[in-house]
Order: structure tokens, then sequence, then C-alpha cells
């Protein structure tokens, strides 16, 4: 058989595919749709009364910035992970704004001791920041879901972890403009406990999620065009 022929043919019966896009242009893209949403929950369960207050605290703003950014680099990190070739050092994106949120969250555990005492660490149940987060990070995870489903499953636990977290993360940055707790360890333990809670959930599902079979012919062509 002639190989030159063979290639031809190949080369006539193939349909265009469109590449996709780099991971960045796609967490933007992500962002484009789930931010809208996220407002969208807040102006509904109605913006917490003192949030231009909280705006000019230098901590909560610190906070939030810090939440939004470990979304973005999340995102970023998950598509990153659906296309061959990318280092695998990308996972570790998110790393630095996680930090700085975990680091901001104990620096005000440490202030409100030395400020109040005990009763600065005083526990109480808020049950709210789990179905809270998770409805303001719906709409966000299943854009996710689908983009996700755009690349290649080389390490779907890894990749819908990376997901998981930025859908949370942004969940976690809605709830904080309608629901007024400010302890810093309810915050710690209940919003960035969910966020956790649900990162590590997402991971487990992940084969769940994303596998060769789900893939179709464009997709697989998409993939391997970058």
């Amino acid at each position: 058989m002639d190989t030159d022929k063979v290639i031809e043919r190949l080369v006539d019966s193939s349909t265009p595919v469109r590449r996709l896009a780099r991971p960045w242009v796609r967490a933007v893209g992500w962002l484009a749709v789930g931010m809208p949403y996220v407002a969208l929950v807040v102006l509904v369960m109605a913006p917490r009364p003192d949030l231009l207050e909280k705006l000019r605290d230098v901590n909560f703003s610190i906070e939030q910035t810090a939440a939004l950014l470990t979304a973005i680099s999340a995102a970023i990190a998950a598509f990153a992970t659906t296309v061959p070739g990318y280092d695998r050092k990308i996972v570790l994106l998110p790393l630095a704004p996680l930090g700085v949120w975990l680091g901001s969250l104990g620096q005000g555990c440490i202030e409100g001791w030395i400020r109040s005492g005990s009763i600065a660490l005083a526990f109480a149940s808020d049950w709210f920041c789990i179905p809270a987060i998770i409805l303001v990070g719906t709409v966000p995870a299943i854009a996710m879901a689908f983009m996700l489903r755009r690349g290649a499953p080389l390490r779907p636990h890894i990749t819908v972890a990376l997901g998981g977290l930025a859908a949370a993360g942004l969940g976690n940055f809605g709830l904080r403009l309608f629901h007024a707790q400010d302890a810093s360890l309810m915050v710690l333990v209940w919003q960035m406990g969910t966020v956790v809670l649900l990162t590590i959930l997402c991971g487990w599902a992940g084969q769940l999620l994303l596998s060769w079979k789900s893939l179709n012919g464009d997709v697989r062509r998409a993939i391997f065009s970058r």
C-alpha cells in the first residue's frame, strides 16, 4: 500500500478542529460564566449591611483577594492539567494565594486572641456555610465540569480536585459578601473547612467525571492539536 496515498486520504477525510485555548484564556471564560452568577446570588441573598465598611478593612480585603486568586489559579491549573505537554508543576500554582488566605485567617485568630483573649476563640456551629458555599459555587462547578471534559483526562483526580477548589473558592468569595461571619476561627473552620472538604470530594470523584471513554473523536483531535 502506498503510504503517501494513505496520508492523502486521511487528510482529505479529516475535518478541521478548533484547538483548545490556553489555560488562562479558558479560566477567563470560566470566570465570565461564574462571576455574574455569584453576583446574582449575592444580590438575591442581600449583601451584608456592613459590606462597604468591610471593603475598607485591610484584613477582609486580603482574605477576599486571596480567595479569588486561589479560585483563578486553581482554574488555570485545572485546565492546564488537561493539555498534554504542560509542566506538572502547574498544579502548585494555587498554593501561593491559598497560603496567603490561610495565613490571613491564622493572623486574625492570633490578633483576636491577643485583643479579646479566649472569647475571640469561642467556637459555635455554623452549618449555613456548607450549603451556602455549594449554592454559590454550583454554576461555576457545572461550567468547570463541562470545560474540563474538553481536555484530556491525564490525571483526573488532580484535575477535578483543582476544579473543585476553583469552584469552592469562588463560592466562599461570594459567601463572605452576604454572610456576616467575621470571627477568624469560625471562618477558618467552617468556610475554609468546607472548601477543603469539597476539594477532597471532587478529587475522589475525578475518575467518574473525566475518562477517555467520555471523549469523542473531535475532542481528542482538538486536545492533541495544541
